[in-house]
């Protein structure tokens, strides 16, 4: 990035309401507030819910869901390191790696209660695929969701909208008895990014 722009964006980003507040309450992104906001809405963060925290670095939706459940089970993972964070799990590794799956399941050893994704591809200035490959990464956390969530399970994930988008959807009304689109308000106006909430696993 060209020091100008690399100027230009710093500005701009310590303009932005929410990532000065994710400094001022010790949030390691500003992307808490949007599990805040949509917790909320949903209200689906329960004190003794086991829950799986995909791409979790470097935190924020980990530290979020940590003040929520203090009796539960919370399991972070993701392919960099992520800092410490007290009585959180870590598994450094690709989540679709069956190495990696199989850790997971064997971590929690029963169903669990939610999964979280907010994964983003690394940008590569082809926005159309940005969107499909991001979209691929929440089909696969998707399909781990199907496996290992309860009965009445909840999976809440990023996507960006796309010409992937359709075949998200249908597979997620598939999967799910209640499915529901939504774009928190601390998601930035100009982004096409949105997320998709799902509860109850159908038996397909």
């Amino acid at each position: 990035m060209k020091k100008k722009n690399l100027n230009q964006w710093l500005v701009k980003r310590n303009k932005d309401l929410f990532f000065r507040r994710s400094k001022i309450e010790g949030y390691r992104s500003r992307s808490a507030f949007k599990l805040i906001e949509m917790n909320k809405k949903f209200k689906f963060l329960k004190n003794n819910s086991l829950l799986l925290d995909l791409g979790s670095s470097p935190g924020g939706w980990t530290q979020v869901s940590k003040k929520k459940i203090t009796k539960g089970k919370i399991l972070a993972v993701d392919i960099i390191s992520m800092d410490k964070i007290k009585s959180v799990d870590f598994i450094k590794g690709d989540f679709s790696d069956i190495k990696v799956s199989e850790k997971i399941i064997a971590y929690f050893n029963k169903k669990i209660d939610i999964v979280l994704s907010d994964m983003a591809i690394n940008t590569s200035g082809n926005k159309n695929l940005d969107s499909y490959r991001t979209g691929e990464l929440c089909l696969n956390a998707m399909n781990l969701a199907k496996k290992i969530l309860s009965q009445e399970g909840v999976f809440l994930s990023k996507l960006f909208m796309g010409s992937i988008f359709n075949e998200i959807n249908q597979k997620a009304n598939k999967y799910f008895k209640q499915v529901t689109k939504y774009k928190p308000l601390s998601s930035k106006k100009e982004s096409k990014e949105i997320y998709i909430f799902c509860k109850g696993v159908l038996n397909i």
